[in-house]
């Protein structure tokens, strides 16, 4: 099968979304598929308002015509509700072809955390852009239920894995620093809600992986906290390994790829007990979810790691890659004319 996908999510950000998709990219190509992406490298871009990592696609719609008729795809996904989403649905709307979406991120939380623009009005936006798609896509089943209230329709599960060769147990001797060491991964942004992680009265070490716009910020108001900037491959998965609780302050993660990187690493979680979390962590005794996040971190320190390591085993990209594919609507091509 023939299948684009449209992300304006796309290297050189590092996030759940772009690994997610790349991820599974390549299991789809390895099962023999043939797969189109359609992202921000292709196009003029301008720095997103407030945070420059991202890169918005200028005038896309011919560009995105261009690579659907080149490619003519059988099966189309739009990934995410950016430039190249909204060119991408128009061309899907205006020639009356199927398509499914995601829902990866709670944007209309966070616009409201960088200009107060009022949640309900977001998601109406968002919930009309998905409502064009045969399916949506979502993670966990929190997420759909708080959707579903939210008026959205026609969704389907799309779970997540990890790369369980790369992400596993290691020495932790790797990090010289006063233990317990709580470790956070990700980007370091006011929607990620670090700073309740920064704030915590801990003993032992903190350390934060991860780039943002906040960093510099951080760095000056936190000196004690180890920020050790973005890291990949063998050496993030060596943090990982050397933590002893993995910290996840973020309330509004559809997902958290990281938990499970943490935990295929054998690293315990502590989190709030939200979307996210409560699919990931919640009844499997790897991690500990509190409205007190500080309670949450001590207690997840008594969590075996081979638990950990046992759950995290069975999430795989390959199962990811097969759920995605068996949720695509496919695009209906002529029938060759019998002679």
């Amino acid at each position: 099968m023939r299948i684009l996908i449209v992300t304006d999510a796309w290297f050189p950000q590092v996030n759940g979304v772009v690994r997610t998709l790349s991820t599974v990219g390549k299991e789809l190509e390895a099962l023999g598929h043939a797969v189109k992406f359609v992202t921000p490298a292709d196009f003029r871009t301008v720095p997103m308002p407030t945070y420059p990592e991202i890169r918005l696609s200028l005038n896309p719609f011919g560009g995105v015509a261009r690579a659907f008729e080149d490619f003519k795809p059988e099966a189309i996904h739009i990934a995410t509700e950016g430039p190249l989403g909204f060119a991408a649905r128009r061309y899907c709307v205006k020639r009356k072809l199927p398509f499914t979406s995601s829902f990866h991120t709670k944007f209309p939380e966070y616009i409201q955390a960088r200009t107060g623009l009022p949640v309900g009005l977001a998601y109406a936006v968002v919930r009309w852009f998905h409502g064009a798609a045969q399916r949506t896509m979502v993670a966990t089943a929190s997420l759909q239920r708080e959707l579903e209230e939210r008026g959205f329709e026609r969704m389907v599960r799309w779970t997540r894995g990890v790369d369980l060769d790369l992400f596993r147990p290691r020495d932790k001797d790797f990090l010289d620093a006063p233990r317990p060491v709580y470790l956070y991964v990700g980007r370091i942004a006011v929607e990620k809600n670090i700073q309740a992680f920064l704030d915590l009265d801990l003993d032992g070490t903190k350390v934060v992986v991860g780039d943002g716009p906040q960093l510099e910020d951080c760095r000056r108001r936190y000196p004690a906290v180890r920020f050790v900037g973005a890291k990949h491959g063998e050496d993030l998965a060596r943090y990982y390994a050397a933590a002893d609780v993995f910290v996840f302050p973020s309330r509004t993660d559809t997902f958290g790829n990281v938990m499970l990187e943490a935990l295929a690493a054998g690293v315990p979680v502590a989190a709030f007990p939200v979307t996210g979390p409560n699919d990931v962590i919640n009844g499997f005794g790897v991690g500990c979810l509190n409205e007190d996040l500080a309670q949450a971190a001590r207690s997840a320190l008594e969590i075996p790691s081979e638990r950990c390591r046992d759950h995290a085993a069975t999430m795989s990209w390959r199962a990811c890659a097969e759920q995605f594919l068996g949720n695509l609507a496919p695009v209906a091509t002529e029938e060759p004319t019998a002679t």
